[in-house]
């Protein structure tokens, strides 16, 4: 496979910067472009604020590539079927850079960031067949075939996460549709369509969400606007630079990122009902990259805003991570009442409107209610 040196970032049909290697190959560097300096925003506050200079990529926690161009990068069933993919090929892509992995996403991924040059992959057949799909993603990570493993991926459009997805557009939009792992119960779309209703009964913002063939859930991608414009969007992960393999994050850091890229009220009061509901109902996957934000606007005024995306990935967990959480409220995974009062007030709630929201999204998951907090 073709060695990527240089690497161009780009949003929409504009230039971002540049990606290249250290000397050694060990680390990424990044510089932005100079019209996206004039015109732009930080793609990633934190970590790549929007100035003119070299960044260099930390060692850890991502091997030396930045958070928010990790994001880009398919993760879990993703990388798995990427794995299978490259193998066939006689490509063990452990020895690829983070650079070729980016190029091999190319304009396919989540978001709005492509890079070129890219690298194409075997064309495959788009499939809308969704349960031909789910038998064929279940033999894969059953290892009882590995010939379709390119065509999942193609058809996942690189999305991140544990179970087998994939994308398709129909009149009402975009969507991604969700399959059955082999872990996972025969309802667990089913499932997951109940706890997006409960989520919305409880004010917590979710995109439109459907049941494709009864069974498979299906939720309309936020990383496209209605008018078909790809959003730039980040996890909280990324921007944070925080990695799946070390969960060690708290409400109180997501409520405060929250508050700093957005400085919108209203979407720390949202982060904030996603805490309960997570812990109300038992939804123990709530790690760092299943919380997203995106960057709204246009470049006419130079009006971008970063703001809350809207939430995913809600359904019962119990598994978590040992057991627990992924992200504890207050430093304990076992919460009691003045633990999220004090992560609200932390961030400048009032313990009244703290307690008005528990109160609120209690009664709207109550049917799910499986963590009653105590006093």
């Amino acid at each position: 496979m073709k060695k990527i040196d240089k690497l161009y970032v780009r949003f929409r049909d504009q230039s971002v910067g540049y990606l290249s290697l250290t000397p050694d190959n060990r680390l990424n560097v990044f510089e932005y472009d100079k019209s996206w300096l004039a015109n732009g925003f930080s793609i990633s506050p934190l970590e790549l604020p929007l100035k003119s200079g070299i960044f260099i990529a930390k060692p850890q926690p991502f091997y030396g590539n930045f958070g928010i161009f990790e994001d880009s990068l398919p993760d879990g069933y993703g990388r798995y079927l990427l794995h299978k993919a490259l193998m066939r090929q006689g490509i063990n892509d452990s020895d690829l850079s983070s650079l070729t992995r980016l190029a091999l996403v190319g304009d396919n991924g989540m978001g709005a960031l492509s890079y070129t040059p890219c690298i194409n992959l075997e064309k495959e057949e788009t499939v809308n067949d969704f349960d031909r799909l789910q038998d064929i993603a279940l033999e894969v990570l059953k290892e009882q075939q590995d010939n379709d493993a390119g065509m999942l991926l193609y058809n996942s459009g690189n999305s991140g996460g544990a179970r087998p997805k994939a994308v398709f557009n129909d009149a009402e939009g975009h969507w991604i549709v969700k399959f059955r792992h082999t872990y996972d119960p025969k309802d667990i779309g089913v499932q997951e369509y109940h706890y997006n209703e409960a989520a919305k009964k409880c004010g917590i913002i979710v995109p439109d969400f459907k049941l494709v063939n009864g069974r498979y859930f299906a939720t309309k991608r936020f990383d496209i606007d209605t008018e078909n414009n790809r959003l730039h969007t980040a996890t909280a992960g990324g921007l944070l630079c925080l990695s799946l393999r070390e969960p060690f994050l708290d409400y109180s850091n997501l409520l405060a990122l929250t508050g700093y890229i957005t400085q919108s009220r209203d979407d720390v009061e949202q982060m904030y009902r996603r805490m309960l509901f997570n812990y109300f109902t038992d939804n123990k996957d709530d790690h760092c990259k299943n919380f997203s934000y995106h960057v709204v606007g246009n470049s006419d005024n130079g009006a971008w805003r970063w703001r809350l995306a809207p939430a995913y990935d809600l359904t019962l967990c119990t598994e978590g991570y040992n057991g627990e959480h992924a992200t504890s409220v207050n430093g304990t995974g076992h919460p009691r009442i003045a633990d999220f009062i004090a992560v609200g007030t932390k961030i400048k709630l009032t313990e009244k409107r703290c307690r008005n929201i528990i109160d609120e999204v209690r009664s709207g998951c109550i049917e799910l209610l499986r963590y009653d907090i105590e006093k």
